[in-house]
């Protein structure tokens, strides 16, 4: 049986992390689009648009390919999505939130103004 050759990907994951990610339980190869779905320790299913997923990976290689995964996936993508969490906590907020908190301030700021026809008293002068 002819086995697809995993290699150029295993390559590719170890040398240029930043072409892929991990989206919906896959690991994607942005480029080629290619999609990777570990199905257990040592099998792999790809899925293409193209005759790449019409071959199995060899089980060898597709346990160095998982091995390979889990230490992009420890090294590169739960730091780039913790580091993605952490940039989303001091975001400014959205629009609509920003134009509310102006409004309540506005109508803070006009409920505690003092009134134009209230006048400020004098103070008492001694007569005499």
């Amino acid at each position: 049986m002819t086995y697809l050759e995993l290699a150029p990907a295993i390559t590719a994951l170890r040398s240029r992390p930043e072409e892929f990610e991990f989206t919906d339980g896959c690991l994607h190869h942005l480029n080629s689009r290619h999609r990777f779905h570990f199905r257990s320790d040592n099998e792999v299913e790809i899925h293409a648009l193209c005759d790449c997923s019409l071959l199995r990976a060899r089980p060898e290689q597709a346990k160095d390919f998982h091995a390979a995964y889990r230490e992009w996936h420890a090294s590169y993508w739960r730091p780039m999505e913790i580091n993605r969490e952490f940039a989303s906590h001091f975001a400014p907020p959205p629009l609509w939130r920003r134009a509310a908190i102006w409004l309540l301030r506005r109508l803070l700021a006009w409920q505690h103004a003092p009134s134009p026809t209230v006048k400020a008293a004098a103070p008492l002068q001694p007569v005499g």
